[in-house]
This record gives structure tokens, sequence and C-alpha cells, in this order.
């Protein structure tokens, strides 16, 4: 098991002076519509830091460039996961060979900015979702002295508090976690959950001796509940599983009652390898993709609980999904066959609108939270030594896509993960 060291200390923090420079540059007058925020995992630099893009969309032809200065420094080894604020002025970046979550502020130029560096309780963190006041992590292991990568345990997960800064732009701040009773994150049960009288601690529910795996997070739009994925990697063929929690005043988490949703329940036995997870605006309907199956799974949530309405095929090993916050349309990026797949919506079920094509190995997708008109997929492996970034416009009446002027991108090798945010919301 790697020590945690707190990075904090190795970050150079801009000046006041600095951040009021930023926020007085406009990039590319009006023509930009979005920022779009890349993790690389490349080791670059004398921390071997990863690296984070930055691109601007060009709002008429969907053309994406790098802005000046671009690339950053992630402030740790290995991100592999991002969020951004729901103020829209702050960054999260989590890398996973540190146990960190970096926050930066964000310039109105696009430009990242340090601040601070908050320790997850767990080890190798790997997924990460913000609401609100809210910033929730998925850890590999649990902070068990047991737990390492020679001696696996099942995963966690932790919720941090953020508070706004009073700042302009604002410089907010990850508090402690939330406390579980006596412990500073939720494990992942698959006996279920019981609730210590004494410390209010929520425990397994009986003797865990498999190892559950976490792969995705999502949060509702609304902030009420939480959905984990994750997948027993003790049992042969693998089962997948979709953990659940009521989120509470302060971010303390009530997992849903009974056992954990089981994707392998059923005649077809579906729901090995979950990859995946996305809701719908409405905080209605969940969507799972299953990487070893090669399908995508809805369900309606009703009273804190998963029904399952339909599973429907994807591309080959699907890595990553989005669901569109304005229109009735999912899409999801197959690392193997390095396409897209996408959907329409209708009540939770999927009706398939077409398969694009990609950079090579897409793992992460998004949509710009401008105007929804754009679409981006994040390419590990790209073409040759450096990674890419591959853009669409988004036909909002039909969902169907079409390339980006000049498409794909270069950025830097083996990016990792994608968020972004609209230009006018750094202004």
């Amino acid at each position: 098991m790697r020590m945690k060291f707190n990075k904090s200390s190795q970050l150079l923090l801009v000046s006041a002076a600095s951040l009021i420079a930023a926020a007085l540059v406009t990039a590319c007058g009006t023509l930009t519509t979005d920022f779009v925020f890349v993790t690389s995992s490349k080791a670059a630099g004398p921390n071997n830091y990863g690296l984070i893009d930055v691109f601007e969309i060009n709002k008429q032809s969907g053309y994406m460039r790098h802005i000046p200065t671009s690339p950053f420094p992630s402030g740790g080894r290995n991100p592999v996961a991002e969020a951004v604020s729901t103020d829209q002025y702050n960054l999260y970046v989590v890398n996973e060979d540190d146990n960190t979550i970096v926050q930066f502020i964000i310039g109105n130029d696009g430009k990242v900015y340090p601040q601070n560096t908050t320790n997850t309780p767990g080890i190798y963190p790997i997924a990460v979702a913000v609401n609100g006041a809210t910033l929730f992590v998925v850890d590999t292991y649990q902070p068990l002295p047991i737990c390492s990568n020679a001696d696996p345990c099942s995963g966690s997960i932790a919720v941090f508090p953020i508070t706004v800064g009073a700042t302009k732009p604002p410089s907010d701040t990850i508090g402690a976690p939330a406390a579980n009773g006596n412990l500073t994150y939720f494990p992942l049960c698959l006996t279920g959950y019981k609730l210590d009288a004494v410390t209010q601690t929520w425990n397994c529910a009986g003797k865990e001796s498999d190892i559950i795996v976490p792969t995705a997070i999502n949060v509702l739009a609304s902030g009420a509940d939480v959905f984990v994925t994750a997948y027993d990697a003790t049992a042969s063929p693998n089962v997948g599983y979709v953990f659940g929690f009521a989120v509470g005043s302060g971010g303390a988490l009530t997992p849903f009652s009974g056992l954990p949703h089981n994707m392998g329940v059923g005649a077809k036995g579906l729901g090995i390898r979950p990859s995946a997870v996305a809701s719908d605006p409405t905080g209605t309907y969940v969507f799972v993709t299953d990487a070893t199956n090669g399908i995508v799974v809805s369900y309606s949530i009703a009273s804190g609980e998963l029904a399952k309405i339909s599973d429907t095929p994807a591309g080959n090993g699907p890595s990553a999904i989005v669901a569109d916050p304005k229109y009735p349309f999912l899409y999801v990026a197959n690392s193997l066959d390095s396409t897209v797949t996408a959907y329409s919506t209708s009540s939770g079920a999927l009706t398939s609108l077409g398969t694009y094509a990609t950079g090579l190995q897409p793992v992460a997708i998004g949509i710009d939270p401008s105007t929804n008109h754009f679409l981006f997929t994040v390419n590990f492996l790209g073409s040759g030594i450096y990674g890419s970034v591959s853009g669409f416009e988004l036909d909002p009446t039909a969902g169907t896509l079409i390339n980006s002027q000049d498409s794909p991108f270069t950025s830097d090798a083996l990016p990792t993960a994608v968020t972004a945010i609209p230009h006018q919301a750094t202004e």
C-alpha cells in the first residue's frame, strides 16, 4: 500500500493579482461557447504530475483548440476523474496514485489555478461527482490497514461538504469528510447494511468475504440520491451491482433498504462488469453500461429503489455514458469499437439512433453545457504518441451526430476524463 502525502505544500498558489488579471481576459470574444478540461495521466514535470488540457469550443463550427499556456499540471500523479462545482468557478481533479483531490479556480480565460489539496479517506480514488454544496468521491479500497494491491478489499464512498468562497472568482473550500458515525466513509457492503445504535455508524450487515470493486458514481440532479456501480471481483464470472444512497443534511448518506441491486439477476444473467452510470435531468431514470455484455440497462427510481425497465445493446466495451441535460437523448462511448452510440429516450426506454466513429479507445464523454449542441469523447490511445478528443455537432431534434470541423483534436498522452463549463459562466 502506498503512503499518502499531502501535496498542498507542493502546489504554487497564485497571487490575488494573478486571479484578478485572469478575470479580465476574454477568450476569443463571443466565439467561445465552452471550456473543456481533459485530464491526462501522462507523467510530466519534476513531480511526475499528470496534465490538464484546456480546450475552447467554437460555437459556430464546434472546432476545439487549446487555450494559450495549456496544458496545466494536475497537482498529483495519475489524474483519473474530474468535476466542476455547481457555481462553475472551481475544478476538482482526482489523482489516483496520490489519493488526492486538487481544487482549482477557473479564470474566465479557462486557465486553472491550484488552490487546495485534500486527501481522500480511502485508497486509489477512481470517480467523483459534485452537486450543490456536496462532493462525492469513490475509493477503490477502504482505508483499512490490511487493504493494498497485494491484499485488496472492497471500496467505499466518501462525502465532502463544499463551502463557497467570498473572493472573486470564489475559491470554494472542501471540508472534512462527512461522518458515518465513527467512520469518515461509507463501505460498499454486499451483505447490506445495519446501523449501530450507539455510534450511529452504517456497517456491513454480515461478514464480507468478497471484494467489491467500484467503477463509477452518479448523483441525481436534485442531489437527493447518489449511485455507485461496482462488481464482485471474487465471483467468477463477476457480478455487477448498483449501490444506492439517500443524501441527507450535510451530505450524510443513508443506504437504500435491502441488498445492493444485483444486475445479474434474471433469466439472461446480464450485469457482469458495470462501467459507467448516468441519470436523466428529472432524476426519474438511471442508466448503467455493462462493459462485458455490451449493453445499457435502464432503471426507474421509485421510493429510493431501482426497477429495471430494459437492457439495450451498445457497442463493444462501453466505457462512458452521458444523458443530454436538455434533450431526450443518451450517448454511450464504446472503448473497444472506438465509437459512440446515440439513443433517444422515452419513459426510460432506449431506441438506437446510430453509431459514430471516434478516436481510438474512448474512455470519457461529455456534452457542452452552454448550448447542449456539441458532444465530445476523450480517446485514451488517440493516435501515435498522443491522445485525442473527438468532437461532434448534436442535432437537437434528431439526436444524431456529425463530426465537428477538423475533429479529432490532439490532447496529451493517455487522457482519462473530461468535464466542461459554459464560457459565460466565468465572466
